[in-house]
C-alpha cells in the first residue's frame, strides 16, 4: 500500500535479531530470514516494553505467540498503555482485573495470518477473543478500531508485529469505559460486584450505563470484594434487587451527604430506602455499613466505595422475631411470648410504620426472672409498659445515629441514656449493670424499622 510507505519500518529496531536485506560481491540480493518469536522482538523493543510486562501474566499468550504459527499482532506502545491507565482510573496496569486485561491483549492479536504493511486493506478482521476490529486504510494513514498504526513489518519468525499509538478496546468493553462502571470494571478489587452485574438481568447493566431515569445522572455505592465477605455474600447470583439497592437516581456528591453528626438522611435508592449517617469520622449507611472513598466520577455520575456490602430488608420486625423464635436454636421466644401477653403481637407487622427496638434476648429475660410462665402471669398493661420501654419514640435509629450520654425518648414516655463508651443502654430504672449492646447483633434491619440486640430487660422507673 502506498500509503504505509511513509510509515516507518520497525523491523530495524532489532539490531542483530533481523537483517532486512545483504548483499554478496555479485550484488546479488540475499534475503534474510528472521530468527526471533513475537515475543522476543517485543523483548526487544523499549517501546513495547508495558505490552510485555502485561503480556508475561498470561504463559498461554506467551506461548501462542512464541510457537509455530502465522500471527499479526498490533502492539500498543508504553504512551498507549499509560493512556488506557489513566482512562480507566488506574494507578498501574496490575489493578486491572486479570481475565479483562488477557481479553484486551488478545483483542491485539490477528491469527488467522500473518499481515505485512503491504497486504493491510480497508475492512474488518476477526481477533483472536472473538471480536471484530474495523480497519479504515485511507490517506490519513491505516487505523485499526480507531488506534493508528505508527511502525510497521516487524518481522518474526511466527509472524508479523505494526505498532500502533493507543490500546484497542474490544467492543463489548468500550461502552463501559468513562461511566461509572469502569471504576470497578476495571479494578480487581471489584471482580465480585462485576460478577453479580454479568450475572443480573440485562437491565441492570443498561440502567448502570445510561444517565438514569430522571436524566440527572446516577450514584452508585460501590462495594469491594472483602464488602461482600463482610456481608456474607457468596453467591451474586440473582443479586438484581441488591445491585439496584446500591444505585441512587441522581448525582450525589460527597458534600451532599449528611453533614450534621448522629442523624440520618433517608434516601430512595432504585432498590429502596437507606439511611445515610455522619457518624463524626466517618458516613455510614445503614449503621453497618462505612463510605471509604468519594467522588469517583464518571460520565453518567459518580462513585462512592463501600466497606460493606448493602442488603435490602425483606422482613417486617415481627418476621424477624418469629423466625427466631422458630430457629434452632430459638431466640427471642420469650420476646414473642411478652408482646402476645401484652396485645402487642401485630405491634410491629405494618410496613408503614418505623420502629427502632431495643430487643431482649431469652436470657435477658430469664435474668429478670421474667420465664414464660411469669410473663403470663404479669397484667398485660404492666408488660405493655416494659415492652414500650424498649422502642424509640420516632422513627430509625442506627448504631451510628447514638451519641455518648443521649436520652432517648421511648413509646412509655421515659428515656434511656447511651452509653457508647461502654456500648450499653441504661434504662430508666437505673437498673444495674446496664442493659449491654451485643456488637454483632446491632443494626438487624427490617422492612419497617431497626432492632439491635441487647443482653438484659429495660425496666421503665417506678416514678
Amino acid at each position: 500500500m502506498k500509503l504505509l510507505r511513509n510509515l516507518r519500518n520497525f523491523s530495524f529496531l532489532f539490531v542483530g535479531l533481523i537483517l532486512v536485506t545483504s548483499c554478496n560481491d555479485d550484488d546479488e540480493i540475499i534475503e534474510f530470514v528472521p530468527t526471533a518469536s513475537i515475543v522476543e522482538l517485543a523483548q526487544a523493543t523499549p517501546q513495547l516494553s508495558s505490552l510485555v510486562s502485561a503480556l508475561v501474566k498470561y504463559p498461554d499468550l506467551v506461548d501462542l505467540l512464541s510457537n509455530t504459527g502465522t500471527f499479526t499482532v498490533f502492539a500498543p506502545d508504553n504512551d498507549a498503555f499509560e493512556a488506557l491507565r489513566i482512562a480507566v482510573g488506574q494507578e498501574t496496569i496490575d489493578d486491572i482485573p486479570e481475565d479483562v486485561l488477557k481479553n484486551v491483549l488478545q483483542y491485539h492479536v490477528y491469527t488467522t495470518a500473518a499481515l505485512p504493511a503491504i497486504s493491510v486493506t480497508t475492512g474488518t478482521i476477526t481477533m483472536a477473543n472473538g471480536e471484530d476490529a474495523d480497519v479504515v486504510a485511507d490517506a490519513n494513514g491505516v487505523f485499526i478500531a480507531n488506534a493508528q498504526v505508527t511502525q510497521v513489518d516487524g518481522l518474526a519468525t511466527n509472524g508479523v508485529v505494526h505498532i500502533i499509538d493507543s490500546v484497542m478496546v474490544p467492543p463489548s468493553i468500550l461502552p463501559i469505559v468513562g461511566t461509572i462502571v469502569a471504576p470497578a470494571y476495571f479494578n480487581k478489587n471489584f471482580t465480585t460486584l462485576i460478577a453479580a452485574v454479568e450475572a443480573a438481568n440485562t437491565d441492570i447493566l443498561s440502567l448502570l450505563l445510561g444517565n438514569g431515569p430522571s436524566d440527572n445522572g446516577l450514584t452508585l455505592f460501590a462495594p469491594t470484594n472483602a464488602a461482600f465477605e463482610a456481608a456474607g455474600v457468596t453467591d451474586v447470583n440473582g443479586a438484581d434487587a441488591v445491585l439496584a439497592y446500591h444505585v441512587i437516581d441522581g448525582t450525589i456528591m460527597s458534600d451532599m451527604l449528611p453533614v450534621t453528626t448522629g442523624t440520618s438522611d433517608e434516601v430512595e435508592t432504585l432498590g429502596g430506602d437507606i439511611y445515610i449517617t455522619n457518624a463524626g469520622d466517618d458516613v455510614s449507611i445503614n449503621g453497618t455499613t462505612t463510605v471509604t472513598a468519594t467522588n469517583i466520577t464518571g460520565s453518567n455520575g459518580v462513585v462512592h466505595v463501600i466497606d460493606r456490602t448493602l442488603l435490602p430488608p425483606t422482613q417486617t420486625i415481627n418476621e424477624i422475631v418469629a423466625g427466631f423464635a422458630g430457629g434452632d436454636p430459638a431466640e427471642f421466644t420469650l420476646l414473642a411470648a411478652a408482646l402476645s401477653r401484652a396485645n402487642l403481637a401485630d405491634f410491629f407487622a405494618s410496613a408503614d410504620d418505623s420502629y427502632t427496638v431495643f430487643a431482649p434476648t431469652d436470657a435477658a429475660f430469664l435474668a429478670a426472672g421474667l420465664d414464660e410462665a411469669a410473663i403470663n402471669a404479669t397484667d398485660p398493661a404492666a408488660v405493655a409498659g416494659i415492652l414500650t420501654h424498649h422502642v424509640v419514640d420516632g422513627a430509625y435509629a442506627f448504631s451510628t445515629d447514638l451519641t455518648q450520654d443521649a436520652m432517648i425518648g421511648m413509646l412509655n414516655g421515659q428515656n434511656v441514656t447511651i452509653d457508647l463508651a461502654n456500648l450499653a443502654v441504661q434504662d430508666a430504672a437505673g437498673t444495674t449493670p446496664a442493659a449491654g449492646l451485643i456488637a454483632s447483633l446491632l443494626n438487624v434491619h427490617a422492612t419497617n424499622g431497626v432492632v439491635h440486640v441487647i443482653d438484659a430487660v429495660l425496666l421503665p422507673s417506678s416514678n
